[in-house]
């Protein structure tokens, strides 16, 4: 079983946020795989069905971002899948708008519900998903920008972001994690200016 992770804080007052890209990317798969994500267990809102052939585990975190590993470390210790079966997407304010991530591990960077979650679960050698949610302006302080909305614009692309990233996880279903980097690593939503 596949257990695909995505970050955010629960409540209507951050549902359109950028730093809920994990969890728009969730409902997205979702209602795509037609998936219910209604249960409630490990701190976390969750469904199960199948995505390109294979069990999988959709997760929302209610824990709020900073305590994300709670709820993981949680559901990792009851189900004991492998920590490559894990799959966590999140919102990167690092990378260029237009494009996601795919990393095999690594460290959590700046982002707090990362850091989160490598420390409750003891390891960073599970695949993630970073969807790109703009450059935080020279005049905004971190939390009031991840917690802003998006404009019209901006929400056109993150959509767009959004679907790529669901699709490249069909791909690391199917075909593994080396060939879903190589597919669309390297994928740009927008012109260089």
């Amino acid at each position: 079983m596949y257990c695909i992770v995505g970050l955010g804080n629960p409540g209507l007052k951050y549902e359109n946020t950028r730093h809920n890209a994990g969890f728009l990317t969730i409902d997205y798969l979702a209602s795509k795989y037609g998936i219910d994500v209604k249960k409630s267990k490990f701190k976390s809102l969750y469904g199960q069905g199948v995505i390109s052939g294979q069990k999988v585990m959709l997760v929302k975190p209610q824990t709020y971002m900073n305590n994300s590993g709670e709820a993981v470390r949680e559901i990792k210790n009851f189900y004991k899948f492998d920590i490559d079966k894990l799959i966590v997407i999140y919102d990167d304010i690092d990378i260029e708008f237009g494009t996601i991530r795919i990393r095999k591990k690594g460290s959590a960077g700046t982002h707090n519900g990362m850091k989160s979650i490598i420390y409750q679960i003891q390891d960073d050698k599970f695949p993630r998903i970073k969807i790109a949610v703009g450059k935080k302006p020279e005049y905004m302080d971190l939390a009031n920008f991840v917690l802003s909305g998006f404009t019209e614009k901006e929400a056109e692309v993150i959509r767009e972001e959004i679907k790529l990233a669901a699709d490249s996880i069909e791909t690391m279903i199917e075909t593994g994690i080396d060939m879903s980097m190589n597919k669309f690593n390297s994928v740009k939503l927008l012109e260089d200016n």
